[in-house]
């Protein structure tokens, strides 16, 4: 009884001695114990990964490697100083992220804003033009008109006078027809008797001009100036520079049309009339004469050369990758084709356009930005630009599309010729003209 109250008397002034400095007593001191011994758990399994106390060592955990508490803890600590490091890294590249989202969209809004005023300037420059030379247009209309309107005004004039002096000839003769003096009859007769000096009406014409003279004087340096400025909304990228992003194009033979004849090198195909056995995979075509290329477009600028010399028929360009396989072309953006072609052996289409061609191309460039949402097709040997897709919206990866046409005969039986491209000798800037975004799609004439 005695031990107990001297025990009790060691618990109290300890009690008291805590409260009188505010001494913390551990938290959670049943999860500090040992479930099974009822022991602090002052030391780390590392076998299993838990903590453990003296006498699970000599029990459970006999066999396993034991450390104290305190030297896991700084092994843990500086595991937890790298994954806290890693953390900021990755908070710091996110930040710089969302920077660089930030600067992407102000460029973007700066090379909005640019090209919403050049598109203004432009079409605002022309619409006056239109103005003042319609105005001069009426204005030139209506002097001519009036010019024959005065004309017809003398002419009427002339004759109402006319008209007067004959009604006037005409009441003297009725009168003197009328006299009964004989006399004075004979002598008026001879000067009543000839008519009055009047002009013979019968070749004289007031004839309606012609007026498309007005209007294609008016037009034609209209057209000049429409040529002049829609050039300066038009892609500026020249073929020298598209020339330096050239990838080295193959055809893929698992997706070529049975009718298809491919080169062993992957670099020609042309129509062969007879259809061969091949797998019907999902890649290849089975309606439309069509092959893609292995290599994918899915970032950044790509260009290749393609030669269409000899060919009636042809369809090249870009479409996505998931077009369908299965049925005819329809080659339109919207059905995910990028590609002008040629057909009836001169005539020239991209979409729904008609493009009016002034030579035949021997050779087609095909360059496509991504990111800015551009497809150019090149005339390669005269330097000019075909067509232009602009302002496309690429939403999956791109192939390049091969379309021969049919062998009817021997006529457009020369092959398409994807060619290596001569790049230029002479350094050129990779920086490319802002493509403009005000049309998805741009005619321009060949």
């Amino acid at each position: 009884m005695l031990n107990n109250k001297r025990f009790c008397r060691s618990v109290s002034s300890h009690f008291h001695f805590c409260l009188q400095w505010k001494c913390q007593l551990p938290e959670n001191l049943e999860g500090r114990m040992c479930m099974k011994h009822d022991k602090l758990l002052e030391l780390f399994c590392k076998d299993d990964q838990r903590c453990v106390c003296m006498l699970c060592t000599i029990s459970d955990h006999k066999q396993h490697e034991v450390v104290p508490l305190k030297d896991e803890c700084e092994e843990r600590k500086a595991e937890l100083e790298e994954t806290e490091a890693e953390l900021q890294w990755m908070i710091q590249q996110r930040q710089l992220k969302i920077e660089e989202f930030k600067q992407s969209v102000k460029v973007s809004r700066e090379n909005a804003d640019r090209e919403i005023a050049e598109v203004v300037q432009v079409l605002t420059k022309l619409r006056d033009a239109i103005k003042r030379k319609q105005a001069e247009a009426v204005k030139a209309i209506k002097s001519k008109h009036t010019l024959i309107e005065k004309q017809a005004e003398g002419f009427i004039k002339e004759l109402e006078q006319e008209i007067i002096e004959l009604k006037k000839k005409s009441a003297e003769l009725q009168q003197l027809s009328l006299s009964e003096d004989h006399l004075h009859l004979l002598q008026k007769l001879p000067s009543l008797n000839a008519a009055p000096p009047t002009m013979n009406w019968t070749e004289v014409r007031v004839r309606s001009p012609s007026y498309e003279g007005i209007f294609r004087a008016a037009s034609a340096p209209l057209l000049e100036m429409f040529k002049i400025e829609l050039k300066k909304l038009l892609p500026k990228t020249e073929l020298k520079t598209a020339q330096q992003f050239a990838e080295d194009v193959n055809l893929d033979p698992d997706t070529a049309h049975p009718e298809l004849i491919l080169s062993a090198d992957g670099k020609k195909v042309h129509h062969g009339n007879v259809r061969k056995k091949l797998p019907d995979n999902p890649k290849r075509f089975s309606t439309a004469l069509c092959v893609v290329g292995k290599q994918v477009i899915s970032t950044g600028r790509f260009y290749f050369e393609v030669q269409v010399k000899g060919k009636t028929q042809w369809v090249i360009g870009v479409a996505k990758e998931s077009i369908n396989r299965k049925g005819p072309l329809n080659i339109d953006p919207q059905n995910g084709y990028w590609t002008p072609g040629l057909r009836r052996d001169n005539e020239y289409y991209a979409a729904a356009y008609r493009l009016y061609s002034k030579s035949q191309p021997e050779k087609v460039g095909v360059f496509v930005d991504f990111e800015e949402g551009l497809v150019l097709f090149y005339d390669v040997d005269a330097a000019n630009l075909i067509y232009a897709f602009t302002g496309c919206c690429f939403t999956e990866r791109l192939l390049p599309l091969f379309c021969p046409s049919f062998n009817q005969g021997g006529k457009n039986s020369a092959p398409l010729n994807i060619c290596p491209v001569n790049h230029p000798s002479s350094h050129y800037p990779s920086s490319l003209s802002t493509a403009c975004s005000y049309s998805p799609v741009s005619p321009i004439g060949m």
